[in-house]
């Protein structure tokens, strides 16, 4: 019996490395042009055509508070059917590293103080830690 957990995709953000599971994940896309759209919300950098649907793109560094540092390059599109009801939305990351099975065992429980729903656990790798994010609380919070 295996105590895997499933897959998911890691990124940085600022200096952290985040994984969301793989199963909420469409694509990795190429920043491309985003224009904005007046008076959204602060997380939400604004919109983007995406093989013809129109795609909302959040800064998730605003969502988790995290500085301005780094260089968004990447976006991880989401499922929509599964993310957003039905909008499509992806996330502004600065590198996309990998996709890596997670054990049971290698998941710790969010760290004390962090009551939020978005945050699945720790990741506890070799080099360090891993947060484990869900995108689903993310969008619906």
């Amino acid at each position: 019996m295996s105590d895997t957990l499933g897959q998911v995709l890691e990124f940085k953000l600022g200096s952290e490395t985040y994984c969301v599971s793989i199963d909420h994940v469409t694509e990795i896309v190429d920043v491309g042009d985003v224009t904005s759209v007046p008076n959204a919300p602060r997380h939400v950098q604004g919109v983007m055509d995406l093989r013809g649907r129109t795609t909302s793109i959040v800064d998730p560094k605003v969502v988790f508070g995290i500085g301005d540092e780094g260089t968004e390059r990447r976006i991880i599109v989401f499922d929509p059917e599964v993310i957003a009801d039905q909008e499509a939305a992806g996330w502004l990351v600065d590198e996309v590293h990998q996709v890596r099975q997670i054990e049971a065992g290698d998941v710790d429980e969010s760290p004390a103080g962090s009551d939020s729903a978005s945050i699945k656990g720790v990741v506890k790798r070799e080099d360090g830690f891993v947060i484990w994010v869900d995108p689903v609380a993310v969008h619906a919070e």
